[in-house]
């Protein structure tokens, strides 16, 4: 397969780890104190992330002064996203906070101008205009839809935005396992500090199942979204990040019956829209 072929698999298979996991966490129904949550999860993720690194002996830490301090970047970002983006998720349905997160290829667009100097021309920068009206439609400012969740999943975006930037300046030799199992320590160090300050709840027997499936599956997501910023041509992968709204639409709707009113749906479609027409451009422009 080319290398456009795998990174769109690994997008894939990164929104849909990500996605069924938040459907696990969500499934908890805030039960467990969200430290322990975290702490619980990081502590399972971080395990098994080593073991399985070791095993492939694709773990190593010989890695420059550059590359540790993008990953220390990414790292907060990574307990920033975790910490927003679960505390939404558990106050919101999975559809809407999920389509909020749909702004992210527009987001990493125009952080990459802000910060990598790299050409936003009008077509574009009007696309990302688009893009974020479509998005005022998902959150609704001064609705009845709108909440304090809804600024937490967008903070959220700013954490993820600022993860992917700093994963796209990392070095080619630095090991993806090296990386995710570092946000996944970094999450559960954060989360272990705050957990201090909050009393531990008991954890039966289905609750222990979803938290576990959960560590299962962000492993997935954690290292599918570090490698597939690292193989092919990102315009062409970034679409495929969309169909996380597909898998949120889907188990929404399956497992919750939960399905995002009209409005938050034409949102997303322009998000989308947006979001496709901001990628062609930046393909368009790599192949001139």
């Amino acid at each position: 397969m080319s290398p456009n072929t795998i990174g769109a698999l690994l997008m894939m298979a990164s929104m849909a780890s990500f996605t069924i996991n938040d459907t696990l966490i969500k499934l908890t129904d805030g039960a467990v104190p969200l430290m322990q949550l975290l702490v619980i999860r990081g502590v399972l993720s971080s395990l098994l992330i080593l073991c399985m690194a070791r095993w492939l002996g694709r773990i190593h830490f010989r890695i420059g002064a550059q590359d540790w301090a993008l990953i220390a970047v990414r790292s907060v970002a990574e307990v920033g996203a975790a910490y927003f983006f679960i505390t939404a998720l558990l106050n919101m349905p999975l559809a809407n906070v999920t389509a909020i997160l749909q702004v992210l290829p527009l987001t990493v667009a125009v952080g990459a101008a802000l910060f990598f100097r790299e050409p936003l021309g009008w077509r574009r920068m009007s696309a990302i205009l688009l893009g974020f009206m479509g998005m005022l439609l998902i959150v609704r400012p001064g609705a009845e839809g709108f909440s304090l969740w809804s600024v937490y999943a967008l903070i959220a975006v700013l954490c993820v935005t600022a993860r992917d930037l700093a994963t796209r300046r990392l070095s080619a030799d630095v090991p993806s396992m090296t990386v995710t199992w570092i946000a996944a320590l970094t999450v559960t160090a954060f989360a272990g500090v705050a957990s201090t300050t909050t009393e531990w709840v008991p954890i039966d027997m289905r609750l222990g199942l979803l938290i576990g499936g959960a560590s299962v599956f962000i492993i997935g997501g954690y290292f599918f979204s570090v490698q597939v910023m690292r193989v092919g041509e990102i315009s062409f992968i970034a679409p495929f990040r969309y169909t996380g709204l597909v898998w949120a639409l889907v188990l929404g709707w399956l497992v919750f019956g939960d399905w995002p009113s009209s409005l938050t749906l034409v949102g997303a479609a322009i998000v989308v829209a947006t979001g496709l027409f901001t990628l062609y451009r930046e393909r368009k422009l790599s192949a001139r």
